[in-house]
């Protein structure tokens, strides 16, 4: 596929975004008035100070630790089994969930160190675009 027949790429998630330059990310928000900082969802007020208006989009760190997971045996139809679905703790705020690559089972830690990877695919049922979705991995 030539570049002017490339496929866009769309973000699987609406707190994933991309850069003008292509480069995904993770956006949160976060409270001018308190310095809250939220990873996903929107709200008219900041949860923490209460202040109405005052909460602006964010980009959110890429790394962080894990707080808690599930690996998980049973899923919909089509989604492989086993998979191990992760809350991480970001670092500077936020938490958000995912899922959590490339660690054997029986070396998952609580509070291990993490970062975000991006991975684009296909989604069954869409020709037109590719997909980019986050997971984690065991932080470098």
């Amino acid at each position: 596929m030539s570049a002017s027949e490339a496929r866009p790429v769309r973000p699987l998630a609406p707190f994933v975004k991309i850069d003008t330059d292509g480069t995904p990310y993770l956006e949160g928000l976060k409270c001018t008035a308190c310095g809250e900082v939220m990873a996903v969802g929107s709200r008219r007020a900041c949860p923490k100070c209460a202040t109405v208006g005052a909460l602006e989009p964010f980009r959110l760190a890429e790394r962080g630790r894990l707080y808690t997971y599930t690996v998980v045996y049973r899923s919909f139809p089509g989604v492989a089994t086993p998979f191990v679905a992760a809350l991480v703790d970001l670092d500077g705020g936020g938490a958000i969930k995912g899922n959590l690559i490339g660690v054997a089972t029986d070396a998952i830690r609580f509070d291990m160190p993490l970062q975000v990877k991006f991975e684009t695919l296909n989604v069954s049922g869409e020709s037109t675009a590719q997909h980019v979705r986050h997971v984690f991995t065991a932080a470098d």
